[in-house]
């Protein structure tokens, strides 16, 4: 088994109700249904802690393929092979490029809003709200490009048809959950629907998992991106 909890690097478990648990980190209190099987818990902001240099990173970027920035995301030390971050970082991949691919968008402010949304979404979201977070930021994304609110019109349809389109795609494949998968699948989702909807052409890349032994519940050759099976939108 490889590491999940933070602090003792044993598996997570997932209890059927909240109960009140305290970060082993900044001792915040404050009800989850998560925690390691020796009872530690870490709070959504200690697991994400340093996130923010994803602003810097998208900045700088200038690839058109959102999957190749995501990627660098995911090497820099404030990402996990699951988690909450992840809700961040599919929306922030796809507005970087978007912007590169010619998206009329204030990059940094986009970024800065897509961090506030999509810290807002809890992890264990995919298993206890029915929508998982990487989908629910793929939805973020069009949301900011088009400058939806509750009172808009086409913009309001537009984001929940792509949060509607990413969850298909990662129900699809089922259970359990994988951050990177369905990372994956999001970003592929919103690459198809932009260019439908906006005209905007982001780059598509080919993908293959290189996170398979780092994950406990890789579903293996069942997952799209595994080497042992092709396997398209």
């Amino acid at each position: 088994m490889k590491e999940e909890c933070l602090i003792c690097k044993e598996p997570l478990e997932y209890l059927e109700t909240d109960i009140l648990m305290e970060c082993e980190i900044c001792h915040k209190k404050e009800n989850s249904k998560t925690r390691c099987i020796h009872g530690h818990y870490v709070c959504n902001d200690c697991h994400t802690r340093g996130m923010d240099a994803i602003i810097g990173l998208c900045m700088a970027e200038t690839s058109k393929d959102p999957v190749a920035i995501i990627e660098k995301m995911m090497q820099m030390p404030f990402c996990h092979m699951h988690g909450p971050e992840h809700h961040v970082m599919v929306g922030a991949s796809l507005l970087t490029a978007y912007k590169n691919a010619g998206g009329e968008i204030d990059l940094k402010s986009a970024l800065i809003e897509m961090m506030n949304r999509g810290r807002s979404v809890p992890g264990g979201a995919c298993g206890f709200w029915g929508a998982c977070g990487a989908g629910i930021s793929s939805g973020m994304f069009i949301s900011i490009i088009s400058k939806s609110t509750p009172l808009a019109n086409e913009p309001f349809a537009l984001s929940h048809q792509m949060t509607a389109k990413s969850l298909a795609n990662i129900g699809q494949i089922g259970g359990p959950r994988c951050c990177k998968r369905d990372s994956f699948l999001s970003i592929l989702s919103a690459i198809d629907f932009v260019r439908e909807r906006f005209g905007i052409e982001m780059d598509q890349p080919d993908i293959i998992c290189h996170y398979s032994s780092l994950n406990n519940q890789c579903i293996g050759k069942r997952c799209p991106f595994s080497k042992l099976m092709p396997w398209s939108l």
